[in-house]
């Protein structure tokens, strides 16, 4: 697909569409990929639903705990249709090109949504560590209008930077190329086809990368630490373990969630490359969205007892 441009008056061009390439190096592989991607899709739809449908209906999960995480599993749900459908119609119509506008789209929800998560898992740190090292406090603490407060300042605290940030990218000249070596709009791959000084955007990627990814994530390790210091001090192994138990899901995911986002966003620019940036996308936007509710639940006591509940109710 050739390239869309307008000649500008320093000689450089700007784009007017791009092109996903996505895995058109996989040419044989289209259809069992899309559905692979189709498959994928359908089981974080139904799984994060049933999360979100069971916290809801189910009494006994009436807590702060899982209030955040229905609120993880409904922004899990946004999350992956940012780019999920769009990989689908690429597959299936094998028609790769997005408009400029639509790329921007596709970055700036993106962007927010990802920021949003940091937060969120950042609270659901928060929430543990009240929970665990100031019980008494715990329902004063996090009472209802604290948890909806958290949870609205987690979904939209990261939204303005993020739209000026992909303002700011997107006021770049684009003149090597309008073929994105991914398979949806993410800043990497479309700061490589910019042209002229892209220094002072490349610090402002990596000012805003520290802000929502590398501070939440020290935040939630100072929460854990503290924890597990104070879970060790408890007189009964089965007062540990049941502490334990509470928090091991939380801290898997988020060290799956910011392990690959950490990778992809504060790594060198000499170390990127288009094979290694779409694995790790696809890590952190397919892979970990899917396990959630499969880590949640079958690592969680009192979701397994609700999910169990809810389909005997079903089949009754």
């Amino acid at each position: 697909m050739k390239c869309e441009e307008v000649k500008a008056d320093d000689n450089t061009s700007t784009i007017k569409q791009f092109v996903l390439l996505g895995f058109s190096d996989l040419p044989n592989l289209q259809r069992l990929l899309f559905g692979v991607f189709s498959t994928i899709y359908v089981i974080i739809l139904i799984g994060n639903s049933l999360v979100i449908t069971i916290t809801r209906l189910d009494k006994a999960l009436q807590k702060p705990m899982y209030f955040f995480l229905a609120h993880l599993s409904s922004l899990e749900i946004c999350y992956v249709s940012v780019t999920l459908p769009r990989i689908l119609v690429n597959l299936w119509t094998q028609d790769r090109s997005i408009s400029m506008l639509g790329c921007a789209s596709q970055m700036c929800f993106f962007l927010a949504l990802g920021a949003a998560e940091c937060f969120l898992l950042t609270v659901m740190a928060y929430d543990r560590y009240v929970a665990i090292c100031n019980p008494l406090h715990y329902s004063l603490v996090m009472n209802q209008k604290m948890c909806i407060q958290l949870a609205i300042g987690s979904w939209i605290g990261g939204v303005p930077v993020q739209i000026g940030q992909t303002c700011q990218i997107f006021s770049l000249h684009f003149c090597n190329s309008n073929q994105i070596n991914h398979f949806f709009c993410d800043i990497p791959p479309i700061l490589q086809l910019a042209c002229g000084d892209l220094f002072v955007h490349e610090i402002s990627v990596y000012v805003v990368a520290m802000l929502f990814v590398t501070l939440p994530f020290v935040l939630i390790l100072v929460s854990y630490s503290k924890i597990i210091s104070t879970i060790l001090k408890l007189p009964t192994a089965g007062g540990r373990a049941k502490a334990f138990s509470t928090c091991s899901s939380h801290l898997l995911v988020v060290f799956l969630f910011f392990g690959s986002a950490t990778i992809t966003y504060l790594r060198p620019k000499s170390n990127h490359s288009a094979g290694t940036d779409r694995l790790l996308s696809l890590f952190y936007t397919t892979v970990t969205p899917m396990f959630n509710p499969l880590i949640y639940s079958l690592r969680n006591k009192d979701v397994t007892a609700a999910l169990r509940k809810l389909l005997l109710k079903k089949m009754a």
